[in-house]
């Protein structure tokens, strides 16, 4: 399944794209490192990405979570992911939201684009009412990402992710189907 926007294509991905995913991180380790949890050697194994991939992808059949990367319109570069998990049906019809993009792409709008196409999806393919995103604070250039695509700033999380060894506080960010 292909999601398409303007400078980017989303693209569920596939155990083809487990080389390309393991060169990203190889390539975008230490910055990625800054704002995520940390991640067992394995993860940075083409063994590792495969595992990954197929989990999302079982994730996928049972509707629980849709991982996506983001390519480029014209060069067909795998430049960063966009994902949706924790997806809940019931009373709640919600999900979470993250991303990350290659250091040598940021400030180019792909990750705004690429996050307003998959809320898109999610509200008009996914029937889903309501998505939230978890952003450090000082991580300001993300929250902007969020605010830009319609998210609204709800509250701080106070020590709820561990990053690097440390519990760090997360600023809640959500955006609701209007229409639903």
């Amino acid at each position: 399944m292909k999601l398409h926007g303007n400078k980017i294509t989303l693209k569920l991905l596939e155990l083809s794209d487990a080389e390309a995913m393991l060169r990203l991180h190889l390539r975008n380790r230490s910055f990625f490192q800054s704002y995520i949890p940390k991640r067992d050697e394995s993860f940075y194994t083409l063994d590792g990405q495969e595992a990954r991939i197929q989990a999302d992808l079982a994730r996928k059949e049972q509707d629980q979570g849709y991982s996506f990367g983001i390519y480029l319109v014209d060069t067909g570069e795998l430049i960063g992911n966009v994902t949706l998990s924790e997806v809940l049906r019931g009373p709640l019809q919600s999900c979470f939201i993250g991303y990350y993009l290659d250091q040598a792409h940021n400030g180019k709008g792909y990750v705004t684009e690429a996050v307003r196409v998959v809320v898109d999806y999610a509200f008009h393919e996914l029937a889903l009412h309501r998505i939230e995103a978890g952003v450090m604070p000082h991580n300001v250039r993300s929250m902007r990402v969020l605010e830009k695509a319609g998210f609204h700033k709800e509250g701080i999380a106070r020590k709820n992710v561990k990053i690097n060894d440390k519990w760090e506080d997360h600023q809640v960010l959500a955006i609701v189907n209007e229409n639903d």
